[in-house]
């Protein structure tokens, strides 16, 4: 008895000890990210001193040079999982694989088409003679940069994604308010840009519920699936690619070169009569043996979807990177010559801060947001989160034709909305569905009918209603609290300046 007494006091102590090892690198794990995180803002902040040691200023670019490499990294964390997100849920590249494209592609976007100016008064918010004086306008944009970071911080850790432009549009607000009054403030351009908190979404959710309708009309409820899908996939993978030229001609390259949205969408029609004639054989030759039902024909879709997805990082690098450099950069430009310009020149040790910033962000933070998009909301495949991308470059496209502010955020997040609710909408209204899952008796092991499988499904909710409440309150909240946290931090910054 004594010895079975040892031996269980034994295991209960090494049972013990292996807890505790098990606790502590939980522990160590979650000091991980943040450690890495604050390492890089330090090293932005000394790389930043070696640029501009002995010149005017140089405490203050070193301190902006910090708060730009945090605001980066929130970007990352938050902004780049509307790209990535659809793909990673629908099981067509893994977190892994969307974590290293992502963090490539926005880094090429940022230091190829980032663009080397920049306007210092984001997008004409304020007035520049209200802030003309160069103390008051230096205090101005690091509050509005250290208070948008602050805000996508908060976003990021109660799994919300907001737009990272209109973070930073309501910063400038706040911080133009705090130092000159509302009527600094260009109220037709914030109009504009509130307006577009409803467009951007309802464009992009429609957009994507009509392409998926497409979908299921010629191809997944068709009798014969993989004869539809060879006539119709390459036809859909050249408007994406007709579409994603397109959107890169007018988003995403603008600093290499400056086209009109005539000579854009001449370079996306020629882009999509190529690929469609590269995807017929390609499509032909990957159908070849597949079984006529809906899992097949996910396979046709998974590689236009990870092209789509890298091409969204790339745009996003090259036009949101000026989210976090460009207060940076008019800071810099402000201190070194005391004068505040509307346009700068971006350095490129700026452009690097935000390209590796940016990149960090994603994948030490990253992961949370990119699950809420791609799982939390509703359940995608590939051919569903196909209809996210493509809305993301067409509403893009339609925008710019109307000369709409629109945000990407939005407009992704409504496209996952609005491919969520369709579903939700067929599932209940279509005649087509139900006619088709009665005649093929769809999964039988269950034990129910066609039609009593319709009339169960037909009372499943398929978008996540709390989610859905949560992101639209964060998106409202976004501008004012950016703005009201960014008058305080004005207000602060002058006195410790003063």
């Amino acid at each position: 008895m004594a010895d079975t007494y040892r031996k269980d006091t034994l295991d209960k102590d090494l049972d013990k000890i292996a807890t505790m090892e098990e606790a502590t690198g939980l522990i160590n794990r979650g000091f991980v990210t943040p450690g890495l995180a604050l390492i890089f803002i330090v090293l932005c902040a000394v790389i930043a001193g070696v640029f501009v040691t002995g010149q005017p200023g140089a405490v203050t670019i070193i301190a902006a040079s910090a708060i730009g490499a945090y605001m980066a990294l929130n970007i990352g964390a938050n902004d780049v999982a509307n790209n990535m997100g659809p793909a990673v849920g629908s099981q067509a590249m893994t977190m892994g694989v969307a974590l290293a494209i992502a963090a490539v592609f926005e880094s090429a976007g940022a230091l190829i088409a980032g663009g080397d100016v920049v306007a210092t008064i984001s997008k004409g918010i304020i007035d520049p003679v209200a802030v003309s004086d160069p103390g008051t306008f230096i205090a101005a944009m690091m509050a509005a940069l250290m208070a948008a970071a602050m805000w996508l911080h908060l976003a990021t850790f109660v799994g919300a994604p907001v737009s990272t432009t209109h973070a930073i549009v309501g910063g400038v607000m706040g911080a133009g308010i705090a130092a000159a009054g509302v009527d600094a403030v260009n109220w037709s351009t914030m109009s504009g840009i509130a307006a577009s908190w409803v467009i951007s979404p309802i464009m992009g959710g429609v957009i994507a519920a009509g392409c998926l309708a497409f979908i299921k009309t010629a191809i997944i409820y068709k009798d014969d699936k993989i004869a539809a899908a060879r006539r119709w996939v390459p036809v859909l993978i050249a408007v994406m690619a007709g579409a994603f030229a397109t959107y890169l001609s007018l988003k995403g390259l603008r600093a290499l070169i400056d086209l009109s949205l005539g000579n854009a969408l001449a370079v996306g029609v020629v882009t999509a009569v190529v690929s469609w004639l590269v995807a017929r054989p390609l499509v032909a030759r990957q159908s070849r043996g597949l079984e006529n039902r809906n899992q097949s024909l996910r396979k046709l879709f998974g590689m236009p979807l990870i092209c789509s997805a890298a091409l969204l990082s790339f745009a996003h690098g090259a036009n949101d990177v000026a989210n976090a450099v460009g207060p940076l950069a008019a800071i810099v430009h402000t201190a070194e010559y005391g004068d505040v310009e509307a346009l700068v020149a971006i350095p490129l040790w700026v452009m690097a801060v935000g390209a590796a910033g940016i990149s960090l962000g994603l994948i030490l933070f990253g992961p949370k947001l990119i699950r809420m998009v791609g799982n939390q909301i509703t359940k995608l495949n590939p051919m569903r989160a196909y209809c996210v991308a493509l809305s993301a470059a067409i509403t893009v496209i339609v925008a710019s034709w109307l000369g709409l502010p629109v945000s990407s955020t939005h407009i992704a997040v409504g496209a996952v909305f609005g491919v969520g609710f369709f579903r939700e909408w067929y599932t209940e209204r279509s005649s087509r569905r139900a006619d088709y899952v009665a005649r093929h008796q769809i999964n039988p092991g269950n034990g129910k009918s066609g039609n009593g499988r319709i009339a169960e499904q037909r009372r499943r909710k398929l978008v996540r209603r709390a989610h859905f409440l949560q992101i639209v309150a964060a998106w409202v909240v976004t501008v004012p609290a950016a703005a009201v946290l960014s008058g305080v931090l004005f207000v602060i910054l002058r006195a410790a300046l003063n």
